[in-house]
């Protein structure tokens, strides 16, 4: 019988983008702080200093404002 899981992989964990600032084509999502539209799908942009950092894509908006809050809670933490 095999095993359920491989053992030694590796755990991949997503590491936020790196951008100057939300695309021209992203519309602001109204009542929300950080959530923008691209091609249908809610994605989060946070200015950490001079840099947005851009979340995975979410189906719904409330999702992509909860990542926005903790990376900004993540970052009050390190400063």
């Amino acid at each position: 019988m095999k095993p359920l899981r491989q053992q030694n992989r590796q755990v991949i964990s997503y590491v936020p983008r790196v951008e100057p600032a939300p695309p021209d084509h992203a519309l602001k999502v109204e009542g929300y702080r950080d959530v923008w539209q691209l091609r249908g799908k809610f994605v989060a942009f946070v200015l950490i200093g001079e840099h947005f950092r851009r979340s995975p894509t979410f189906t719904v908006p409330e999702a992509a404002q909860r990542w926005a809050m903790q990376i900004r809670q993540d970052e009050e933490v390190e400063e």
